[in-house]
């Protein structure tokens, strides 16, 4: 994203810079997928020397350029310091060490002239953090023929890079989020008697969300690598000021779906159960979700994430699939119905902390394996 943000916002225009003289340097095709003003998807190609692209495998590897902010931190975001073998920094964990991984792994593929391998198709996308446009935008290369060219046709497979510690990821929660509003009058804080107060009114549906999250998502039925369905209240937000009675409030809501559901069904058995308030004279105004992002199911994936596992445990690293609770890009790229497993180095449990790091032995690690993998192990 860039240190200083004095001069305006960067986003992630200058890694995308970065990126894109490192793969030429390689030698490697190199494609911007522009997605919003100082936001580009960076794509790198590599081919096997001599070989016919149309019938060699191609291979998609995701990995985000963002990062969340870093107010909050307690070292010095931008430092990179290392201390014995952790490296910390806001993005070390997620994912810049899965990053790392992939720019030393091309490199050593381009290096070593390494013929017996798929086409590879690095694709560095923005805005996962916040939306996954990325993601969604990357698909239409495939979907859309007009603009096609570049990858040719939809991906055999694909790895998407996130803190895994090495597992492989065959399953995880999606997610859905929205805005819900209060409504309220306007009035003089002294005039209390018959006050329509707006937040007073949102504290009754944080109530009932707090008694829908821990009593009824419960209920249905869990997912047995992701766990239970979640939602939590993020924000909120209302009034103008301390001697005015609120005619406003709003929430934002996030409800963790699983793998097996969809987020329009998951935000409209929310709403149906928030309709109960209207008992209490409560009207809600719900705002279309600002997030819809579907989770990932193991139906395509057996045959590359059990590859991939058997690359791993040859390299002499315990592993196994596991689902996860969070959400990523692999998700959208799924449902464009490529095979997608998550794997990279790094543990969930360190990003977006106060003070992330990660093990630079683990990234070495997941290079190892990445390459071992194309290589030798990746067949259809």
């Amino acid at each position: 994203m860039g240190q200083s943000v004095a001069e305006g916002a960067f986003y992630e225009s200058r890694l995308t810079d970065y990126l894109e003289q490192y793969f030429r340097a390689l030698n490697l095709t190199v494609m911007r997928q522009p997605i919003a003003p100082h936001r580009d998807n960076l794509l790198a190609r590599f081919d096997p020397p001599s070989v016919d692209r149309k019938n060699i495998p191609l291979l998609l590897i995701d990995v985000h350029q963002d990062t969340v902010p870093v107010e909050g931190m307690r070292i010095n975001p931008f430092a990179a310091e290392i201390d014995g073998t952790k490296m910390f920094g806001r993005g070390a964990c997620d994912v810049k060490g899965g990053m790392a991984a992939i720019l030393h792994t091309v490199r050593q593929l381009v290096q070593s002239n390494e013929k017996c391998v798929p086409t590879i198709v690095i694709a560095c996308t923005v805005n996962e953090e916040n939306g996954f446009s990325g993601a969604y935008e990357l698909t239409k290369l495939w979907e859309n023929c007009a603009v096609a060219d570049f990858i040719g046709k939809k991906p055999d497979a694909c790895i998407v890079t996130e803190p895994t510690r090495l597992r492989v990821i065959r399953r995880h929660k999606g997610v859905v989020r929205w805005r819900c509003h209060t409504r309220g009058i306007a009035a003089h804080s002294s005039q209390t008697r018959d006050a329509e107060h707006a937040i007073y009114r949102m504290g009754h549906v944080v109530g009932l969300l707090e008694h829908y999250a821990s009593e009824i998502l419960p209920q249905l039925d869990g997912d047995a690598l992701c766990g239970a369905a979640t939602l939590s209240v993020g924000t909120i937000s209302g009034g103008v000021s301390v001697n005015t009675i609120p005619d406003r409030c709003s929430i934002e809501i996030d409800r963790r779906i699983l793998p097996s559901e969809t987020p329009d069904t998951a935000y409209e058995h929310a709403i149906q159960h928030m309709g109960q308030l209207k008992t209490m004279g409560i009207e809600l105004e719900h705002e279309s979700p600002m997030l819809r992002a579907p989770g990932l199911c193991d139906s395509r994936n057996g045959a590359l994430a059990d590859c991939l596992l058997k690359t791993i445990r040859d390299t002499g690293q315990p592993s196994g699939t596991e689902g996860a609770a969070y959400c990523t890009n692999a998700g959208a790229i799924a449902a464009s119905g490529v095979p997608v497993v998550v794997f990279g180095p790094g543990s969930i449990e360190q990003a977006h902390t106060e003070d992330e790091w990660i093990d630079t032995r683990e990234v070495q690690l997941a290079a190892d394996i990445l390459r071992k993998f194309v290589t030798s192990a990746w067949t259809l």
